[in-house]
């Protein structure tokens, strides 16, 4: 066999694999880099070089920007300050839907958009008395739009502008793809709006997506968050000082009682035989008796109440979590009670035995109950990695959802806008912007050093990576330039309108089922080699792939973000080609209208 059909088999059994799909996606590209290798057509270094390319590092640095845009509330901000201008108008609510869906996908990629919004989308729909399948469909095709808007709006756009500097045709700018995506993304609203309640059906969700925005009023009503308590700390020259514990009831006015009493902030909590400065009184009262005691004593407040207004449980700074005793745990038989400070930065708010509140009385812990704490988010985050108690729901999603703009979104939005001027200047390359962002939100603390190497999506990079070489072996074999010769003698020299519909539709049917990202990487080689033997310029070409590429609306498979909405919006494999072809032929309409008016051959 010759070098060419060699890199064909290879490519024909990718394409095999990942239809397949019972390996994953980045098995597949690994094998593929591998085969290459093995085969002769490539080196070591050709084969793995597609891991280091600077279009698989941009990608990866732009999980990182996405993360710290999201984990700082400023998705679940926007979205919510949207919907609230709604009002009870279901058509207004799609619109809405959509453009936000559009915006979030093209500064955070349409997988994030879609993890974001979905929760939201859900409640308000129930709210409304909306159908969440009649929103979640045209949200989803709205952000497939929306990653066309700008460069960085999806990885297929940086692949695509990577071959047209590589073909010397010079990338595309920061802002070319709205030009396309633009009347994209407005005929796709369209199409939803008339159509989505009439193709779509309505159908019971599998799992119902949880609703977090209220989260604080819910855990302190559960939590009997009532009457609350004051934790008073001893200061230097207070009368206090050397009273013992046993007497502090008798020096309390009327109106104050004593709950308990911690010397310092260690765990397990240290009852003081008597008051020395620093120790902590727990006490409850109204706010005008316990400030008249404070004040009489020479004694701080170091915290305030926290009631069922839920006001005060979930702020920009501090957070709250519940937490179950799980058997076998440490701190069964251990002595709490409301108030009691585990370490320097958490508070217990409650305690609940089956389902009962235990009250403001010491109790040693069982194995089953339920704790309330509060405390900074940091702390509240570590609980995750406590492997002494059970977290009962994330405190991540409790703070993307129901914390008001994080302490961080100022810094976050500033390295976003900073790496978006960068890009539209193109003052550094898109690597090192990427790079430089994804670091600046880890030097900020946007986001941990870990939550960094979590966010991105390695099942991603991996599949670039993989599939970068697959691309320059059929351009180095030859491969590509005998597809494109065989494509053209099917459609005829001189036919670029005709060559572009047919590709368009090569790459759109084979991304219905293959991952649209490999697929353009599969496709792109032939477009390249298919412009040079018609002799026409490659960039409008190279835009229809982007195009074409990002129309995945006709299976659940296309794309994460329609596995995303399978469950939560009740529908089944063969829902999504009946809103999906009108935006699927739309799109092919406007890509033989306006990609070569804009990009002549």
């Amino acid at each position: 066999m010759t070098p060419a059909e060699v890199s064909l088999l290879i490519l024909v059994v990718a394409v095999g694999l990942f239809v397949w799909n019972r390996l994953p996606v980045g098995l597949v590209a690994i094998f593929t880099a591998l085969s290459l290798w093995a085969t002769g057509l490539l080196s070591v270094e050709e084969a793995l070089g597609g891991f280091g390319d600077p279009v698989v590092v941009f990608i990866a640095a732009l999980f990182v920007v996405s993360e710290g845009i999201d984990s700082a509330g400023v998705t679940s901000w926007a979205g919510q300050a949207l919907l609230n201008l709604v009002g009870d108008r279901p058509r207004l609510l799609t619109v809405t839907v959509m453009v936000l869906s559009a915006v979030a996908s093209a500064l955070i990629s349409l997988n994030g958009a879609t993890a974001a919004l979905i929760p939201l989308v859900v409640v308000v729909a129930a709210r409304m008395g909306s159908e969440a399948a009649h929103l979640l469909m045209p949200m989803v095709f709205a952000g497939s739009a929306g990653s066309l808007l700008v460069l960085t709006g999806s990885p297929i756009n940086i692949v695509v502008s990577d071959a047209s500097q590589g073909a010397g045709a010079g990338g595309f700018g920061y802002f070319s793809f709205a030009i396309v995506g633009l009347p994209l993304l407005l005929g796709t609203i369209v199409i939803g709006v008339l159509l989505a309640p009439r193709l779509v059906p309505a159908r019971n969700a599998s799992r119902p997506t949880a609703d977090l925005g209220g989260y604080a009023g819910t855990v302190a009503e559960y939590y009997e968050l009532r009457d609350g308590f004051y934790r008073l700390r001893v200061r230097d020259g207070s009368p206090l000082v050397g009273l013992p514990v046993a007497e502090l009831p008798g020096r309390v006015p009327h109106g104050v009682s004593v709950m308990g009493t911690q010397a310092g902030l260690d765990a397990p909590v240290q009852v003081p035989t008597s008051l020395a400065v620093g120790d902590r009184l727990i006490v409850s009262g109204s706010a005008a008796d316990v400030t008249s005691f404070a004040v009489d004593a020479a004694l701080a407040v170091a915290m305030q109440p926290v009631t069922a207004d839920g006001g005060s449980l979930i702020s920009r700074e501090m957070g709250a979590v519940e937490v179950v005793v799980p058997p076998r745990s440490p701190l069964v038989g251990e002595e709490v009670f409301p108030g009691m400070a585990r370490g320097p930065e958490l508070v217990i708010l409650a305690v609940r035995r089956l389902g009962r509140d235990l009250g403001p009385r010491p109790t040693k812990l069982a194995d089953g109950d339920s704790l309330l704490l509060h405390g900074s988010w940091a702390a509240v985050d570590a609980l995750t990695q406590d492997h002494h108690v059970l977290v009962v729901t994330s405190p991540d999603l409790v703070r993307r959802q129901a914390a008001p703009l994080g302490t961080k979104a100022a810094t976050a939005l500033a390295v976003l806008a900073g790496m978006v001027v960068l890009l539209a200047l193109g003052l550094v390359p898109p690597a090192i912007a990427g790079l430089g962002a994804g670091a600046a939100m880890v030097l900020f603390r946007v986001v941990s050093v870990q939550q960094a190497y979590r966010s991105v999506s390695w099942q991603t990079v991996v599949l670039i990576g993989g599939m970068i070489p697959l691309s320059t072996a059929i351009q180095q074999t030859g491969a590509a330039d005998q597809m494109a010769t065989v494509l053209l003698d099917v459609v005829g020299v001189g036919r670029p309108l005709l060559l572009l519909v047919v590709l368009f539709g090569v790459t759109a049917v084979l991304g219905q089922f293959v991952s649209n990202t490999a697929t353009v990487l599969i496709v792109l080689p032939v477009v390249v080699a298919a412009a040079g033997e018609a002799h026409v310029s490659v960039q409008p070409f190279l835009m229809m792939l982007a195009v074409a590429g990002a129309s995945s609306f006709l299976t659940p498979v296309a794309t994460p973000g329609n596995m995303m909405i399978l469950g939560p919006g009740g529908y089944r494999f063969g829902d999504y080609w009946r809103l999906g072809l009108p935006i699927l032929i739309y799109w092919l309409l406007v890509t033989v209208v306006v990609v070569p008016l804009v990009w002549p051959w």
